[in-house]
């Protein structure tokens, strides 16, 4: 069984499953985080779920186009669904397959932009869910964090950007990692439920070819945003 969602703000109608994993905010605060992109950019969601990152981006970046990379059969034809449905069949794609053969069929240096909002939690770890989807789209099943990064710098150009958004729980493994890929970490940013609360997300900048210390952004502040 499946919803169908209105995002009135970006003029897109999404599918989704009813029971199975379901987008949160997350993608929209990662959409809004990434840089401006230039008139034809081409751009790369890893993880795309039911696609809703690949088509938000093409809303805001009417001259780019994006290819959603998705490994679940089910997510990969609900993503095509979606983009035939919002007619971006121009500009979106979908390949089906997963991060760690994106070498098979991609030169390197060939996007402006790689986002991901990749699989949380590490595989054995956290609670299980019985509903079909979730645990794979939660829990790092085929790909690791580090095959995300690699396979983001792999396919950015030098003057390229990465963005990904993830758990405060890994933020040091991120850095270790990024730092033996040799990609600079640009900006981060905490995503907080309110004022007083932990961080409960970040969001991360990175580029490959270059050294820059991090700019640490003002936090965001979830209810304080939804009161806007």
């Amino acid at each position: 069984m499946e919803t169908v969602d209105d995002l009135k703000q970006f003029d897109l109608q999404l599918f989704q499953p009813r029971h199975g994993y379901r987008y949160s905010l997350d993608p929209f605060f990662l959409v809004q985080f990434c840089p401006e992109l230039a008139p034809g950019a081409r751009c790369m969601d890893l993880g795309a779920g039911c696609g809703v990152i690949s088509l938000v981006l093409a809303r805001l970046n009417g001259a780019a186009s994006v290819v959603a990379v998705e490994n679940n059969p089910a997510m990969e034809a609900l993503t095509e669904r979606n983009i035939r449905h919002n007619l971006l069949s121009d500009r979106v794609s979908v390949h089906a397959g997963d991060v760690v053969d994106l070498k098979k069929n991609y030169a390197d240096s060939t996007f402006d932009l790689i986002v991901s909002n990749p699989p949380f939690r590490k595989a054995g770890t956290g609670k299980t869910s019985p509903k079909a989807g979730r645990d794979s789209a939660r829990h790092e099943t085929t790909a690791t964090l580090a095959d995300f990064l690699a396979a983001a710098k792999y396919l950015v150009k030098p003057s390229g950007k990465i963005c990904f958004i993830h758990l405060p729980a890994r933020l040091a493994e991120f850095m270790v990692l990024a730092t033996e890929l040799k990609l600079s970490v640009l900006r981060l940013r905490m995503i907080h439920n309110n004022e007083e609360s932990p961080a409960t997300m970040f969001m991360a900048e990175l580029a490959k070819g270059r050294r820059s210390t991090p700019v640490v952004e003002a936090p965001l502040f979830v209810r304080t945003l939804a009161q806007q």
